[in-house]
């Protein structure tokens, strides 16, 4: 493990506009003043070029989209396993792992407000008091995760039966419900390190902990599965070992080097509460995003258990891509944070159009990539012909708007680092009420004179890209061209 370092040495050299001195530096300021208002007009030169913004963003997002993948890697590992045990297994995968990856989304506030409040006072040289908030976070996640992981394993057999699942398929998806959830506790504890680490812009060691959960994880799955015969029950122990695991390898370091800045491990109920508090409208806005692809799912299983499948393929898949789209924005979250806090309104709204061009570029390669892979890839899945043709229909759909999804993520990651989390969950609940009922019409309307499974996938994914990321994409477009989030 990682020994907890002197205060002059938690800055990396990804940011050197923030430098480890308690006072920001003015140097990279167009209006060091921070009781004047952010403006978009000043003309003053910036004293970083794209270049240099642009290796910035890199050095953050490349070990970040390390981290991201951990759970969609977990779950990719299990569906490519389980999808060779039976369609049953794989259709009851799909509705567990969503029920898991609704769990556990919910909460991902934990690492997003985290990382927001330690690089604003990161920048502004309250390093100290940075700490204390994500230890804080740490408290609030394990006694998040340790209720929520009860409450699902108790609830499995109800949940899943209301996603749709009956038989055989709902036996699958309580087993491996009920095991997955016991990690809960390890990977929402990852959610506030991690949050910590990256709002000091330290996120190497967040690669090293995501690479070897999703080793141990693919090591224990054929291990369980394929060796020993556990099925989808094997599956998902594999899954809650290597949550633990990756939770306890990157809680140590935290605590170590935040007793170091001076803070205390001693819960500070306060603090508990006023990140509860802080971290309620990204709650909110996930609940939003959780609650439209949760419809997708039950709309998906009330059009087959073959078309659920190749939906489960297809999900499993863009949560792994879009992952990458999210590493940039997360990079550019921790930059313009500390940019805020230390009052560089300019440099932050340069890092903001870096950072949205970055996203949007890493888009077409992602989409590029999705749609060979949706004709390529689908066999390694399934050997089942219809569900391979609704992963290709569904992967050609999110592929083309893939480029707009990375300019949208790099947008959304940019104002929660700026603390505008009350506008991204009201325009994400909006856009989600929008969303479920465009869905209800294409399932009761559309869907039943659709022949095929492939123009099927194509008609359910096109509403969920369209509608639901494209009017995220809108509002956040909206929401950047003026200077209220920065003012926040």
């Amino acid at each position: 493990m990682p020994k907890p370092q002197p205060h002059s040495e938690f800055t990396e050299n990804v940011a050197p506009s923030v430098k480890s001195s308690d006072k920001p530096s003015n140097k990279l300021d167009r209006s060091n003043d921070p009781n004047k208002s952010p403006t978009s007009t000043d003309t003053r030169p910036k004293t970083e070029s794209s270049t240099s913004v642009a290796k910035q963003l890199a050095l953050l997002a490349i070990p970040t989209f390390g981290q991201l993948i951990a759970e969609p890697a977990f779950i990719l590992v299990d569906t490519a396993i389980i999808g060779n045990v039976g369609d049953s297994a794989l259709a009851g995968l799909s509705l567990g792992s969503t029920v898991v990856l609704t769990a556990v989304g919910l909460c991902v506030f934990l690492a997003y407000s985290t990382t927001s409040q330690v690089a604003r006072l990161f920048g502004a040289g309250k390093r100290h008091k940075g700490m204390q908030v994500g230890l804080d976070s740490i408290w609030l996640s394990l006694f998040i995760g340790i209720v929520l992981a009860a409450a699902l394993f108790a609830l499995a057999d109800p949940i899943c039966r209301f996603l749709g699942g009956r038989e055989n398929v709902l036996e699958q998806a309580v087993i491996y419900t009920r095991a997955v959830v016991l990690g809960v506790p390890g990977m929402l504890i990852v959610y506030a390190t991690n949050g910590i680490f990256r709002g000091l812009q330290k996120v190497n060691i967040t690669l090293v902990a995501a690479v070897s959960g999703a080793i141990l994880n693919t090591a224990l799955d054929v291990l369980f599965v394929i060796i020993m015969g556990f099925g989808i029950a094997g599956s998902g122990v594999a899954t809650l070992i290597s949550q633990w695991f990756m939770g306890i390898f990157l809680v140590v370091p935290a605590i170590r080097w935040a007793l170091a800045d001076g803070a205390t491990l001693k819960p500070h109920f306060s603090g508990i509460a006023a990140a509860g508090s802080d971290g309620a409208p990204l709650f909110l806005r996930t609940l939003a995003l959780r609650g439209a692809i949760v419809a997708t799912v039950m709309a998906a299983a009330a059009m087959g258990t073959q078309v659920l499948a190749g939906y489960q393929i297809v999900n499993a898949l863009w949560s792994f891509s879009v992952n990458i789209l999210d590493s940039v924005a997360i990079a550019g979250q921790a930059l313009v944070g500390a940019k805020i806090g230390a009052s560089c309104f300019g440099e932050a709204r340069n890092l903001t159009r870096i950072t949205a061009r970055a996203g949007a570029f890493m888009g077409v390669l992602v989409g590029a990539a999705f749609i060979v892979l949706g004709f390529i890839a689908a066999p390694a899945f399934s050997p089942n012909t219809s569900i391979q043709a609704v992963v290709a229909g569904g992967m050609l759909i999110s592929g083309i708007t893939m480029p707009m999804q990375g300019w949208m993520w790099a947008l959304d990651g940019i104002l929660i680092g700026a603390g505008d989390f009350r506008y991204l969950a009201i325009t994400l609940f909006a856009a989600a009420a929008v969303y479920i009922g465009a869905l209800v019409v294409v399932i009761t309307f559309a869907i039943p004179l659709i022949e095929g499974e492939f123009m099927q996938a194509v008609a359910l994914w096109s509403t969920f890209d369209i509608i639901l990321m494209g009017g995220r994409a809108l509002a956040n477009g909206l929401r950047i061209k003026s200077d209220v989030w920065m003012k926040g």
